[in-house]
Formats: C-alpha cells, sequence, structure tokens
C-alpha cells in the first residue's frame, strides 16, 4: 500500500487498507521522508516556503499522521512498537537543507514526547538517528565528486548500508528493547558524536 504520506486524507485511506487487509499493525516504523538543498541567500521567498511546506508536511506531519492513525488501534490492543527514522542532522545541523534538519529535529522531539505518552498503554517508541545511508535518496550525492568527501567523515570511510539500520530497527521493535522508550539511536559510523 502507498500513500503520499504529506496528504492527511491518502494517509488514512492507506491505514485503514493496511487494517483492513492485515487485521492490525504491531509495528511502525516511519521511514519517508525527503531532502532538499535549498540556498536561504539564493532563493526567492516563495521557493523557501514551498520547501518548508514540503518538507515539514512530509517529514514530520506525515509521521505525525500515519502515527495517529496507527495508534489509534494500537492503544485498544494495549501494544504496539512505534520506530521514527530521523537524522544525525537533527543534531548537527543542516546548513543547505534547513528545513531538513528542523523537521528531523521536530521528529526526535516528537517521538520522545510520544513514548511518554503511550507507555502507559504498553507501546513503546523509538528513534533511530541515521548518517548517510546508501538509498536511492544520497545516491546522487555518493555518486558525484562529493560522495568520497561524504565517506571520509567517518573513521570507517564509508557510510551505513540499509540491512545495518534495519538490524537496529529490528531489535528496537522486539521484546527485551522496551525500557530504550523514548531513546535515540545514533547510527553514523561516528561520522557525527554527542554526548
Amino acid at each position: 500500500m502507498q500513500a503520499d504520506i504529506a496528504d492527511p486524507i491518502a494517509v488514512e485511506q492507506m491505514v485503514d487498507e493496511a487494517i483492513a487487509a492485515l487485521g492490525h499493525i504491531d509495528i511502525l516504523v516511519n521511514n519517508a521522508g525527503i531532502y532538499q538543498e535549498i540556498s536561504l541567500d539564493a532563493t526567492n521567498y516563495a521557493s523557501w516556503q514551498e520547501n518548508w511546506q514540503r518538507t515539514i508536511s512530509t517529514n514530520l506531519l506525515g509521521t505525525a499522521n500515519v502515527t495517529y492513525c496507527v495508534s489509534q488501534q494500537m492503544i485498544q490492543r494495549r501494544s504496539g512498537r512505534i520506530i521514527n527514522i530521523t537524522s544525525r542532522g537533527a543534531f548537527r545541523g543542516e546548513p543547505m537543507a534547513i528545513a531538513y534538519g528542523a523537521s528531523k529535529a521536530g521528529l526526535n522531539a516528537f517521538s520522545q514526547s510520544l513514548a511518554q505518552h503511550l507507555a502507559p498503554h504498553n507501546i513503546f517508541v523509538t528513534a533511530i538517528a541515521p548518517g548517510f545511508v546508501e538509498t536511492d535518496m544520497a545516491r546522487d550525492i555518493l555518486a558525484s565528486t562529493a560522495g568520497d568527501a561524504v565517506r571520509r567523515q567517518s573513521p570507517l570511510n564509508r557510510v551505513a548500508r540499509p540491512e545495518e539500520i534495519a538490524h537496529t530497527v529490528l531489535f528496537l521493535a522486539s521484546e527485551g528493547a522496551e525500557f530504550l522508550t523514548g531513546g535515540i539511536v545514533d547510527i553514523n559510523g561516528a561520522s557525527y558524536l554527542r554526548s
């Protein structure tokens, strides 16, 4: 099932279809997102607004809407796992993708607030903050002349593979990870460290 998660009506329909097909949803991984570089000092106001609207609508509001729709049945069942994919950009800043960095920082706060709210319902919420990952979204930059510099950000001299993120998602979705609720797990190959 597919939907443009920036469209609240499409989100509700997608979740309803998924629940109708599956019976219920045990695990929600919010992984949809967009990244668009736009320079504050080299763009017009209309383009600036458009970039912010689209980015926040997808990365933050879309995730919030999917989560709302899925969590309603999780609350009724008193069980569930929600894992939000954020970004190291929420912590280090994104000077050429300011709306992206802000949306991911908002997603971190959303995850933590949601973890506190849903814990009494036996629903556990965590976030993962990766650096660059070998995905379609990163393909162009990794293949460009900037790709080597991106890989050198990590002392491992590479970016994450999708399966490395998936292993962490699997762990966070499994029994025994409940007390990590509210946590944000960094997966960036030591390319950005925080304490």
